[in-house]
């Protein structure tokens, strides 16, 4: 465990808004790829709506991705991209390509066994996560044949992690936040091929279609970025070194790391445990809550891509080039920007998200097998979700920042923590407050909340503070923006909504009058209120669309 030493250099006003910068670029390609995400999902909801199918299908592709979380997006790249920027920091460009093809090699080896393992054990992990499909005929084999089909995903993603951050410590940022994308439109394409144009005349049921989709897209996310390693100077030769000691730094730093992880995992078991649990007044299991949570949380996506992974992604290389020269002013500076860059963008999407988030699941999942009952039921669970939707996105920021430290136990112990208050909040909803799935969204909002302030106690220490007082200022300010946007946006959608029904025109229409007007309402709010991080998010988020439609442009332009 390292802490950087007191010093007082000041941060340079470029490398922070370099950060803003990249936080920009990140999120309009991570719009895209929440978008398509959303499409991908409104085709399967259309096509198998809340069913056992779709239970069965979002189990089989929840599994790999709870260890891609550990091998992937989560312990690798925290581990991994403050490793790697410091031999691109201190060290020569040989130095860091022979790191990475061992760290790619080594993940071939290990994620591969792993996936092979999965295969195998597909059935003890299904009945570990979902022991109530038993009572449901034919659901529990339909959810072990998708789990094996879409366990190589995982092997593919990690991969294209590990290629992400490379290049986003080359800062190197739109790429590898576009390639998602391309796995959404992979998996679609070949999964309706497979599922519904080949499938009939080999005998394939359109589920599984869709599960080989699922690899498809993930090697076409890896490959993806490929060509953008190249010409960064990066290629791929297999090499293995166990004595390496940037390897052994990383190895180092994911052991605590995939402890952390796993406890976010622990809590996904749990919660995905109680949901295929959850029964009627009569005591029988329904079809449903299981896939009323994916789909939420498939919704609640896209501000946590848009706001949190992008400004974490742009940020981790940034601080840890700080953290590598031990300039803790700066280190300081770039994160508590980029806590409150966060706060601004969040808080009022949670907002939106709980009032007007029924007419965004009507608009897009509502139709064929997914009733207007599914679109209420996933309402509520996104309602739920939205609660912890900030501090979810903050620990994006806020955990790596440990790791640049070289610090991976902290983050390891609350996450472990988390486990109990998981639980216990969990069994408090489900058993005693009886609020069934939305229990269970509560309950990770919870985690979230939890996790992200006691990091933030703790970093307070660690560094000598984090601006707290202009936090929490910050804070303030944009939730009384927040209120006020949202009475406004409840107010034109009860209005629209008595008007033109519940039906999918009246959603889309009141989507139309309500997001606008709550824009404009919360804009002018926290600039009455002075919010410090308005401009920033301008010129990162929204001068860009300008200047794509010639709006914005020429040396004196100015947006208001």
């Amino acid at each position: 465990m390292s802490t950087l030493p007191v010093d007082n250099k000041s941060p340079e006003p470029p490398k922070r808004s370099s950060v803003v910068r990249s936080a920009g670029i990140v999120s309009a390609a991570v719009f895209a790829s929440r978008i398509s995400g959303l499409v991908r999902e409104s085709i399967m909801a259309r096509l198998f709506g809340a069913s056992q199918l779709n239970d069965a299908f979002v189990l089989g592709f929840r599994i790999p991705n709870l260890t891609r979380d550990l091998f992937a997006e989560g312990a690798l790249s925290s581990a991994f991209v403050p490793t790697f920027t410091r031999y691109l920091t201190t060290k020569s460009k040989e130095e860091a390509r022979e790191l990475s093809n061992l760290v790619a090699t080594t993940l071939v080896v290990i994620v591969g066994v792993f996936c092979v393992l999965g295969m195998v054990f597909s059935p003890q992990l299904v009945n570990l996560l979902a022991p109530g499909f038993h009572q449901v005929p034919g659901k529990f084999e339909v959810a072990v044949s998708l789990t094996r089909i879409m366990f190589p995903f995982l092997l593919l993603v990690a991969l294209a992690a590990q290629a992400m951050g490379v290049l986003n410590a080359c800062d190197q940022f739109g790429v590898p936040a576009m390639s998602s994308t391309f796995f959404n439109i992979g998996s679609v394409t070949c999964g309706l091929v497979l599922g519904y144009w080949i499938g009939p005349h080999i005998g394939l049921q359109p589920i599984f279609g869709m599960a080989y989709g699922v690899v498809f897209g993930g090697a076409m996310q890896l490959f993806f970025q490929v060509p953008s390693l190249l010409r960064q100077g990066f290629s791929y030769w297999p090499r293995l070194s166990a004595s390496h000691p940037g390897l052994r730094n990383i190895l180092r730093l994911m052991g605590p790391a995939i402890l952390g992880n796993a406890s976010v995992q622990i809590n996904s078991v749990i919660n995905t445990n109680f949901a295929a649990g959850i029964t009627d007044a009569a005591g029988h299991v329904i079809n449903g809550p299981v896939s009323w949570l994916s789909y939420a949380f498939r919704f609640m996506q896209l501000p946590l891509g848009l706001f949190g992974v992008s400004i974490a992604s742009a940020t981790l290389p940034a601080i840890s080039r700080s953290a590598a020269a031990e300039n803790i002013a700066e280190f300081r500076q770039t994160l508590s920007r980029s806590i409150a860059m966060v706060m601004l963008l969040t808080i009022p999407s949670s907002a939106g998200l709980a009032v007007l988030g029924e007419s965004m699941i009507a608009a897009v999942y509502q139709g064929g097998h997914f009733s207007r009952a599914d679109t209420h039921q996933t309402s509520i669970a996104l309602s739920c979700y939205a609660v912890g939707l900030t501090g979810y996105a903050a620990l994006k920021v806020l955990a790596p920042a440990f790791y640049a430290l070289n610090d991976a136990r902290t983050p390891m112990i609350v996450s472990l923590c988390s486990i109990l208050v998981n639980y216990a909040t969990a069994n408090t909803m489900i058993r005693f407050a009886g609020l069934g799935h939305a229990g269970l969204a509560l309950s990770t909002s919870a985690v979230a909340l939890f996790g992200f302030f006691v990091l933030l106690l703790v970093m307070r220490n660690r560094i000598h503070g984090v601006n707290g007082g202009a936090l929490l200022a910050s804070f303030l300010k944009i939730t009384t923006a927040s209120a006020a946007m949202s009475a406004v946006c409840g107010a034109a959608s009860h209005l629209m909504l008595r008007s033109l029904g519940h039906s999918r025109l009246g959603h889309l229409a009141t989507l139309g009058v309500a997001v606008p007007l709550g824009a404009i309402c919360f804009y002018i709010g926290c600039r009455l209120l002075k919010v410090a991080e308005l401009d920033a998010a301008r010129d990162a988020f929204v001068a860009p669309l300008l200047r794509r439609f010639g709006l914005g442009q020429g040396p004196h332009a100015k947006l208001p």
